[in-house]
């Protein structure tokens, strides 16, 4: 049985999970997709955990990863891989199909790139939680290119290769995958035009029993917080609040483009740099306001800052759109979208939120309560139970109608 942080329990049972394999794409960082590792070794502590590199903070390793070492690939061993792995992209579909996962009855997979990947058999169950397809291979590719100054010459033509053989092998290994479970229903849509296959959504888990109101007033600031790199779109929340001297923005993240930012930064504007998490907590419980600008899967810091009662002001596109409830009346919304990623829309929505009445601590608290770790660990668990049943052909009556209401 594992145990939830509310006393809720979700039963798994191991003689009928049988060997599990857990893996994950690359282990550098804890961030998001590393939560969902987290609580998914919670639910099958005994997992053995794969990765292409394993490079986590040993700092980390006992309380996010249970102790555990992954057993990596080629990768982890080759020139400069701690700093620069990214580099062998091009190799990582090679790197994670000599994974032997042959002696394991259940395979999860925790993808962003190519975790997905791995290479199962008939008699092997594959539960792929997907954070997103890969999203420079796909709809990023322009982005990508543009961000990398690749959009002429023969670098270009190089990368553009690399990704066409990327997107072909991400759709093929698609068929490997018994159980698509997706992170939003932002990203199951992708999920279903990219591979053509349903996905079950299951919400990241976001500690919302540390991530809660200071009973304190609130600041004068609004605050983003994010590490920094292009599409998080820092710098131009950065340019809009330039020109809005009269209100101060908390910028709390570090990341290639922190150099940009602060270039960008006017004396209303204060740099804080990468900082642990009770200083995060402390600013979003004062904060007038979370501002973030990103086109993300899901977005955990949205969620954290509602969950401390605070107000968001986002771009309407993505996951947001499944987590911030944006009313006309404050009194039942958490927070104001604006629909272009521009300085205008930025600077004009801060105004309508400040023409709006104060919006109620409590209302952003519960919509945020509906993404609590307890509720992953169950609906996770419930959806591997579906898929082990339906492969065994053992769904009990609850399970198939489960199965059903789903698809």
């Amino acid at each position: 049985m594992a145990q939830l942080a509310n006393n809720e329990t979700v039963a798994v049972d191991p003689r009928r999970f049988g060997r599990v394999a857990l893996v994950h794409d690359w282990l550098v960082s804890y961030a998001g997709s590393e939560r969902v590792v987290e609580q998914i070794l919670k639910l099958w502590p005994n997992a053995e955990l794969f990765s292409v590199v394993d490079f986590f903070p040993e700092v980390l390793r006992s309380d996010v990863l249970g102790g555990k070492r992954a057993t990596t690939s080629f990768i982890q061993k080759l020139p400069r891989a701690r700093t620069a792995f990214r580099a062998y992209l091009p190799l990582m579909p090679l790197a994670v199909e000599q994974f032997d996962l042959s002696g394991f009855d259940l395979v999860i997979s925790s993808s962003h790139a190519v975790a997905k990947g791995v290479i199962t058999s008939p008699n092997q169950v594959h539960v792929s939680y997907v954070h997103s397809p890969i999203r420079y291979a796909w709809d990023l590719q322009h982005q990508y290119l543009a961000e990398t100054r690749k959009l002429r010459g023969p670098k270009s033509w190089a990368a553009r290769a690399v990704l066409h053989y990327m997107r072909i092998w991400d759709m093929r290994t698609a068929n490997g995958v018994d159980e698509f479970v997706a992170n939003s229903a932002f990203i199951g849509r992708r999920i279903r035009k990219i591979y053509g296959c349903a996905a079950q959504v299951v919400y990241p888990p976001v500690d919302v029993e540390r991530f809660v109101p200071g009973g304190r007033d609130r600041g004068d600031f609004y605050l983003t917080a994010s590490r920094m790199v292009p599409y998080k779109r820092i710098p131009l929340i950065v340019e809009a609040f330039s020109k809005m001297p009269e209100r101060r923005l908390i910028v709390i993240g570090d990341g290639p483009e922190f150099a940009r930012v602060r270039e960008l930064a006017r004396p209303n504007i204060t740099l804080l740099g990468y900082q642990p998490s009770n200083v995060l907590i402390d600013y979003m419980q004062r904060a007038r306001a979370f501002v973030f600008a990103a086109e993300e899967d899901f977005g955990i810091s949205v969620v954290e800052a509602q969950a401390c009662g605070t107000p968001v002001i986002a771009y309407g596109r993505g996951g947001v759109l499944e987590t911030v409830i944006d009313s006309s009346d404050p009194r039942f919304g958490t927070g104001v979208f604006f629909y272009e990623q521009s300085i205008e829309a930025i600077v004009d929505t801060i105004k309508r939120f400040e023409a709006r009445a104060p919006f109620d601590e409590e209302v952003c608290r519960l919509n945020a309560a509906r993404f609590s770790v307890a509720r992953f660990r169950r609906d996770f668990a419930g959806v591997v139970e579906c898929a082990m049943g339906r492969h065994a052909g053992l769904l009990t009556d609850d399970q198939q109608a489960l199965v059903e209401s789903r698809e």
